[in-house]
């Protein structure tokens, strides 16, 4: 359920300002687009976390991930990450949420994690890094398994970069597979007071293709899902 919220929207209709997404995370808020109507605020109770130490990687995962069927990149098409997560009918990402993400990602905030096969784009995730806390936003597949070891690959990256927090905003029976769980509101805004003390470093993990193109790639080897709602 939508939460009340502080936040106003900007002076310009179709962008949500980075300075106010990043007040919101902080505060335990996160911003869901749609036709019916302007950004709406939601802070659940309770809330969907993984935690990193207790992740858990499925049988039929493990295998995928020794056949290495994916190139994995971080941050080489970020908008096309959130292009492919917005491919439904019911999606909440319009082009407010687009745009204002865009302009995060520009900022070296919000961050993607993609699987390619053959030099297309087969899934992918992405969220926003604050301090020692990684919001997941959305993850999409065309591809079997490409969102899930976008998933394995991304805790891998946390947990290299010192990241102690993975919101997943809510849970499913999907994401409870991998060892998502729920807490109440009061603990989660706890511990992300506690998260945003630390300094997360997302270029810990080093192979990647970077948007330059200057770096090689990690074949898949480790990777949150897609929102259906969101981090489903």
């Amino acid at each position: 359920m939508p939460g009340p919220s502080p936040y106003r929207r900007s002076t310009d209709p179709g962008l949500v300002e980075p300075e106010l997404l990043v007040r919101a995370y902080a505060a335990g808020y996160f911003p869901m687009g749609g036709d019916d109507g302007p950004v709406r605020w939601y802070s659940p109770d309770p809330r969907g976390i993984l935690q990193l130490d207790e992740f858990h990687v499925p049988h039929g995962l493990r295998r995928t991930l020794r056949r290495n069927p994916f190139e994995i990149r971080v941050d080489s098409a970020f908008l096309e990450v959130m292009h492919g997560c917005g491919e439904r009918e019911d999606s909440w990402i319009d082009d407010t949420i687009r745009r204002s993400y865009g302009v995060l990602h520009l900022l070296g905030l919000a961050h993607s994690v993609e699987a390619w096969r053959e030099g297309v784009l087969a899934g992918g995730l992405y969220g926003v890094a604050l301090g020692g806390a990684f919001f997941g936003e959305s993850m999409f597949s065309r591809v079997t398994d490409a969102s899930k070891v976008c998933l394995a690959h991304l805790v891998d990256r946390l947990r290299a970069g010192g990241f102690v927090l993975l919101d997943t905003q809510w849970t499913t029976p999907h994401l409870e597979r991998f060892g998502a769980r729920e807490v109440p509101r009061s603990q989660y805004l706890g511990m992300l007071r506690q998260a945003l003390k630390r300094r997360g470093d997302w270029s810990a993990v080093e192979g990647e293709t970077r948007p330059d193109g200057e770096e090689t790639t990690d074949q898949a080897g480790g990777g949150i899902p897609s929102r259906q709602p969101p981090m489903a």
